[in-house]
């Protein structure tokens, strides 16, 4: 009979019952009751009043009592960890079975049972069985070793664990070798400086023999480690890729995957006038194409990642074309994924082919995929020239058809062809105004719209035309809007005898009657435009429009180059890095190919920040506030694609007039501070040297607290306060945002919840900042993936960097956000603790500090009171320095502590602060040191809610 019969009971007094039977003498009677409890337990049944009968069932030598024991150990451990130690002997007792599994299953269950009072208690059978004679007891330990890590990092590097695994790399045992690298993977994440896996060649030739005998899941550990390794050069390059080439016939995809990064990756270091270059690409063709033969989801996976290989290295799969044809039988997901690759694989070779089969795409009964074959052809007249004709044939023969959707998709793709090949296919303007009154989708709408005034001149009528869609002009979408105020002002630059009055209507039904305040402005400028000056009218409205790319939707270089590092993980399949998607506390490291052979490019070279020895960016002037509103209104709130540096402020801005950071920048930045000057200094010079005084032998009062070094523990984690609305939705049409500001792996987060309160669906979320005192700025777009229902809420975390554009705000930290949805854009202002700006190198070294200290005058200075505060010295130092307010130094006087503290902000100010704490007094003062004194009351603020909380 099957284990099913455990779970079918529904008895009362159960518990009282499996209480006698976990008692029983009888081996079976026992072994049928622990069974009873873990079916309880599976289904959610609180058998945790069992837990001193069953861990009594441990002393056992039946193998699969043991494991159901240890089952229920796992999981009712962390509510009970009094009674769990009661099982810790017979743990450290199975350590030393003489069978194998024994030894294997008492490591892995005291790794999974994350109690810290047990923790201490495994380190010495962990030590004996990661030295054990048995591979399978070594290969468990090793993973022991990084659960245990994820539990008390401290512990692990202290009894020299990490020694021990480093040493397993050189083990006798593929396996143990596989998973030694998984763990010691699986510790780097979490700490990316560490520098754990200390690859090099003689590293590599053991996990590459190590690769051809390992189980499968052991050679994704291996491979993957593999493309974490950067080779001296291009010899050793080829010598990998040579032994890592036969995983690309494995059976398992992972395995192929893996495989396919480690090659890509290393291929960037071979010359390609090299023969092995040419036969490498020919080897990764068949196993990608190997790939689309698997079950749909699976073709997916392959496909995303295909579509990152294919815009790196086109030339690989330029002769599989055929492979990506779709099948009649294929889910719509693999369908739109192998259409976009055969636009990118599309060529003068294979043109012919390719449009003929878009055309009987064309013809298919799933909207969304027809709308994406017309599309497709569109793309491919823009990408290759020599089918421009026929592709416009092709277009127009789907126009006759008089499908409602294909005629508006190809009308949208027709004006992309006009914008790439001027007054060459005009001819055809004739059939599409045919088609005017079937339009009733706004993309398509706007594209004829366009089409009519661009070519206002060529059309009879386009007056009448534009007059049509005039009637309804309030209920068209913002999009057709403002192309239609446009096209009718070039109407009216073209034609302006026959036209006047149709511009009058529409400028009026724009500036007066329109409450977008996009309209507004565009209508405004062009009203004063056509009344001051005409022909600058023409200049800009009639002025000639650049081509449009070939390739419009490829995907940026760098992040190209991170996702191609991450092939076969996530990241691949969302094209989005990592760090869009990954939350938490663990570091994530922003992966780079190596520099291509030939380029020039050294393979380790530093960043160019410390090549160029610049050590630190110099404090950031903050410009003046000016017209805050103006700025937001003016914002452009499409996704930013990449932050570059910030712009340089305009000249109206006075920075000369006004000396932020006190009486001492001058030495500080070694110069004067006036007009230009500022200027450089505060955006992106480079530092001047130090001033002469902090390099001089200190001496003084102070002199003697740097011999007394106090004790600083473990830092706790960052101060981050309580979620507040930022944004009620009764101003924002429904719509309510509330959030905090949260600082993890030096990332600044916005943390965000997006709650639905109206009636209908919200999408196409954006977000953008004003300028503000620490130049904020989104890092990425915003990601609200999935539609927002009504009543639904969503969590959104935006990553912030701080090289936005500058201006001082009042308060200090505020911050004015604008969000913009499919219902409107709206706007709030809110606070950030200016904890969130504090960098994780604000520690300064004790003469810098003593001097710099000296060096800040006296009136720089500003001394608080924080009250009802009950930490000890050591406690408050700890939860500061988790917000990296760094303790210098600590001296006790007359029974009061005195710690001497650092912090750097993001845009290189200091803050030096001196903190007093009397025992037994609840209240402490705190005195700060700063160039910039505006910053002290903000500093101050975040002090005592880093205390308090």
């Amino acid at each position: 009979m099957t284990d099913s019969k455990y779970f079918t009971t529904t008895k009362k007094g159960e518990i009282f019952e499996l209480k006698a039977e976990l008692n029983s003498d009888k081996k079976e009677k026992k072994k049928e009751a622990v069974k009873k409890v873990i079916a309880s337990m599976t289904v959610g049944k609180d058998v945790s009043a069992l837990f001193p009968d069953v861990v009594n069932c441990m002393q056992t030598d039946n193998l699969e009592l043991k494991k159901l024991v240890y089952l229920y150990l796992m999981n009712y451990a962390k509510s009970q960890p009094d009674m769990a130690i009661m099982a810790v002997n017979t743990f450290v007792k199975d350590c030393e079975d003489p069978n194998p599994l024994i030894r294997a299953l008492a490591v892995r269950t005291m790794g999974c049972i994350r109690v810290d009072k047990i923790t201490e208690y495994l380190c010495e059978p962990l030590r004996k069985c990661l030295k054990d004679e048995d591979p399978y007891v070594r290969k468990t330990a090793a993973v022991c070793v990084a659960k245990l890590h994820d539990i008390n990092a401290q512990l692990v590097e202290d009894q020299g664990f990490l020694d021990t695994l480093k040493d397993l790399i050189s083990d006798s045992n593929p396996m143990v070798v596989a998973n030694a690298v998984a763990a010691l993977s699986e510790i780097a994440e979490s700490h990316p400086n560490s520098n754990l896996l200390d690859l090099n060649p003689q590293t590599i030739n053991k996990l590459l023999t190590a690769l051809n005998e390992c189980t499968e899941w052991g050679q994704i550990f291996i491979l993957d480690c593999l493309a974490n390794y950067t080779p001296r050069d291009d010899r050793e390059s080829q010598s990998i890729c040579e032994r890592v080439t036969p995983r690309l016939s494995h059976a398992n995809s992972a395995v192929v995957l893996s495989a396919v990064k480690v090659l890509m990756k290393f291929m960037e270091m071979l010359p390609k006038d090299l023969d092995y270059y040419g036969t490498l690409l020919k080897k990764l063709a068949p196993p990608l194409v190997t790939l689309l033969s698997a079950e749909p989801e699976l073709q997916y996976v392959a496909l995303r990642n295909i579509n990152l290989i294919v815009q790196r290295r086109p030339e690989i799969l330029k002769h599989e074309m055929k492979v990506f044809f779709v099948k009649y039988n294929d889910p719509i997901y693999v369908k739109l994924e192998k259409l976009d690759i055969m636009i990118r694989l599309a060529s003068q070779a294979n043109i012919a082919q390719v449009l003929a089969e878009l055309k009987e795409y064309a013809t298919e009964v799933d909207v969304d995929f027809v709308r994406k074959a017309v599309r497709a052809i569109g793309r491919c007249a823009i990408k290759v020239e020599q089918s421009a004709e026929r592709c416009v044939s092709t277009l127009l023969d789907l126009i006759q058809t008089k499908v409602n959707y294909v005629v508006q998709e190809a009308i949208v793709v027709i004006k992309d062809i006009f914008r790439k090949y001027p007054n060459k296919y005009e001819s055809v303007i004739a059939t599409l105004c045919e088609n005017l009154d079937s339009l009733d989708e706004p993309e398509a709408r706007a594209a004829m719209i366009w089409i009519v005034g661009e070519y206002a001149e060529r059309i009879d009528n386009a007056d009448e035309l534009l007059e049509s869609f005039l009637e309804g002009f309030h209920d068209e979408s913002t999009q057709v809007q403002l192309q239609l105020l446009t096209a009718i002002v070039k109407l009216f630059l073209k034609k302006p005898t026959e036209t006047q009055e149709l511009v009058q209507q529409v400028l009026s039904l724009a500036t007066q009657d329109s409450d977008n305040p996009d309209l507004r402005d565009r209508g405004y400028i062009y009203w004063r435009l056509l009344s001051t000056d005409p022909v600058a009218a023409k200049e800009v409205v009639l002025a000639e429009k650049p081509l449009i790319s070939e390739e419009t939707d490829l995907i940026e270089p760098t992040l190209l180059e991170e996702l191609i590092c991450h092939i076969g993980t996530l990241a691949s399949v969302y094209h989005k890095p990592p760090s869009a998607f990954v939350e938490g506390s663990r570091g994530v490291q922003h992966k780079r190919l190596p520099g291509s052979a030939g380029s020039g490019e050294s393979v380790d070279s530093p960043d160019p920040a410390s090549a160029a020895g610049v050590t630190e960016a110099p404090p950031a002037v903050i410009p003046s506030q000016g017209d805050l509103l103006g700025d937001l209104l003016n914002l452009d709130l499409t996704p930013p694609t990449a932050t570059g540096p910030p712009p340089a402020p305009s000249s109206g801005m006075q920075l000369g007039a006004m000396d932020l950071l006190g009486g001492g920048l001058d030495s500080l930045l070694g110069g004067d501070i006036g007009g230009s000057a500022a200027m450089g200094a505060g955006f992106g010079a480079a530092p001047a040297a130090m001033p002469a005084s902090f390099n001089a032998p200190v001496s003084g009062g102070l002199d003697d607290l740097f011999d007394l070094g106090g004790s600083v523990g473990m830092p706790m984690g960052a101060y981050s306060p309580p979620k507040t609305v930022w944004l009620p939705a009764m101003k924002a049409k429904g719509l309510e945002i509330s959030g905090t500001f949260a600082r993890r792996a030096g990332v600044i987060q916005m943390e965000m919840t997006l709650t639905n309160k109206a009636m209908s669906v919200m999408t196409d979320f954006a977000i953008q900042f004003n300028r503000n005192s620490f130049g904020l700025a989104p890092a990425g777009p915003l990601q609200v993936l999935t539609p927002l229902s009504p009543n639904q809420s969503i969590e959104v975390s935006l990553p912030l960097s701080t090289v936005g554009p500058v201006m001082k705000m009042e308060p200090l930290t505020n911050l004015q956000v604008a969000v913009k949805n499919n219902i409107d854009v709206f706007y709030f202002s809110c606070q950030y603790p200016i904890s969130m700006l504090f960098v994780e190198d604000g520690k300064m070294e004790r003469q810098v500090f003593l001097a710099t200290w000296k060096d800040i005058p006296n009136d720089n200075e500003s001394q608080f009171q924080i009250k009802d505060c009950h930490l000890n010295s050591d406690a408050a130092s700890n939860k500061l320095q988790g917000s990296n307010v760094f303790t210098i130094a600590k001296r006790t006087v007359e029974g009061q502590d005195m710690l001497y503290q650092s912090t750097k902000l993001t845009n290189g100010i200091w803050v030096l602060a001196e903190l007093r704490v009397q025992a037994g007094n609840p209240n402490y003062t705190v005195s700060l040191k700063c160039r910039a004194p505006e910053v002290s009351q903000c500093v101050f603020q975040s002090y005592e809610a880093m205390l308090k909380n």
